[in-house]
């Protein structure tokens, strides 16, 4: 039986949960958690050597899908904006019992601003539900890649990707 991404290309929830680089619960603690959604065997290690805590790993050979230490994950994102294959998201479960919080790389224009009111999309750019923009960060180490952090209602904390902007 194919898998979804053989299938149609697409990844899913049930396609990074439970590998090396996706965390074993989303973090309750007030700290964003790393996921790292990259699940092709790839010469590719910029997670890794972004990392200024050491939490991905990829190893020898570069191929290596890269693994995650959830212990040494502060949530800073850096792994978000330097990831070439816009695969790595932070998740945060810790507002209350009705909101999560998801971060991910941005890189259209135009740039959504702060507490603007959005529309949150999956991975396969479908829009699931409303949102708004907590942060923006364009600090210029992120090489121009924007790094969003939306609020959803939690049941979205694994779906949410990315957004549409309101028209």
């Amino acid at each position: 039986m194919l898998s979804s991404i053989e299938r149609d290309g697409i990844v899913r929830w049930q396609d990074v949960e439970g590998t090396a680089g996706c965390p074993r619960r989303p973090r309750t603690n007030g700290k964003p958690v790393a996921v790292i959604e990259c699940l092709q065997e790839i010469p590719c290690n910029p997670c890794e050597t972004g990392c200024p805590y050491g939490a991905i790993k990829v190893g020898e050979p570069i191929t290596n899908l890269p693994q995650l230490s959830e212990d040494l994950c502060i949530g800073c994102g850096t792994c978000v904006a330097v990831c070439p294959g816009l695969a790595i998201f932070l998740e945060d479960d810790s507002h209350g019992p009705d909101a999560a919080q998801v971060t991910f790389p941005y890189e259209y224009l135009p740039v959504p601003e702060k507490g603007q009111q959005v529309r949150a999309t999956n991975r396969e750019g479908q829009e699931i539900c409303d949102a708004t923009v907590v942060s923006v960060r364009k600090p210029k180490a992120y090489n121009k890649t924007a790094v969003i952090t939306i609020s959803v209602p939690r049941e979205y904390l694994h779906e949410a990707r990315g957004i549409a902007l309101n028209r």
